[in-house]
């Protein structure tokens, strides 16, 4: 792991420095490393009642112990303050439910507490906003990006249709609930617009070429002022 701060206090092994998780959506790989984590480490796994609700229909995730682990709901606008220094605040994002919970054809890019965004602001007053999956760009959530100071968000996928083509998945990223980089409904485009100081792509599928560093698609990210996140990046603010 590129991150020591995440790492296991030296001389004890069995140590985590993880004091809490907050979830923004019940998918599979937004959830199932709550099962990574120490099964006798006391910490609080916070999300939506939505969402806290696919935990618990889920026996397997009663592997960490009710006892140690609490299960603490947080409303949508409600500030939330986490520790001593860092308050945050969940509001919807377009989205949909878990492939695993879809019943016929589910709606996609409703704003629900099915998946959620995050503000998190310091004690000292510097602030990011994390959206790690995004159908598309709402009126709402417009103004809520607009002019911040940074934006982690939803880079999964380069095209909508990327999996498809390579050969990768049967969906596009729309059916999946991401909206695309590139085009003229992508991220790249709808960012243009906002004025936000400092933009990074997270949450990005192995399909896109945005990961690669001499692609033609990493250089237009970066002409249009993106950084693309990578395993053990550190971002200061101020």
């Amino acid at each position: 792991m590129a991150t020591p701060a995440l790492h296991p206090r030296a001389g004890a092994p069995r140590h985590s420095p993880v004091a809490g998780v907050l979830l923004t959506n019940g998918d599979i790989d937004h959830v199932a490393g709550l099962l990574s984590l120490r099964e006798g480490h006391a910490f609080g796994v916070y999300a939506t009642p939505r969402i806290l609700s696919v935990l618990d229909r889920n026996p397997v995730f009663n592997a960490l112990d009710r006892d140690l682990v609490a299960r603490r709901p947080v409303a949508l606008g409600q500030p939330l303050t986490l520790g001593e220094r860092l308050a945050v605040e969940l509001f919807a994002v377009p989205g949909k439910v878990p492939l695993y919970l879809e019943e016929g054809s589910p709606e996609i890019g409703g704003e629900t507490e099915d998946v959620v965004g995050v503000r998190v602001a310091a004690d000292g007053g510097a602030s990011f906003v994390f959206v790690p999956g995004c159908a598309r760009l709402s009126a709402a959530l417009v103004r809520r990006l607009a002019g911040a100071p940074v934006v982690l968000f939803d880079g999964t996928l380069w095209q909508d249709d990327e999996m498809i083509r390579l050969g990768a998945g049967s969906k596009t990223g729309q059916r999946m609930g991401h909206m695309s980089v590139s085009g003229s409904g992508g991220s790249l485009a709808a960012f243009a617009r906002l004025e936000v100081a400092r933009k990074i792509y997270i949450h990005i599928n192995n399909t896109n070429p945005i990961l690669l560093e001499d692609s033609p698609e990493r250089a237009a990210v970066t002409a249009a002022g993106w950084e693309v996140a990578y395993d053990g990046m550190e971002i200061e603010l101020s």
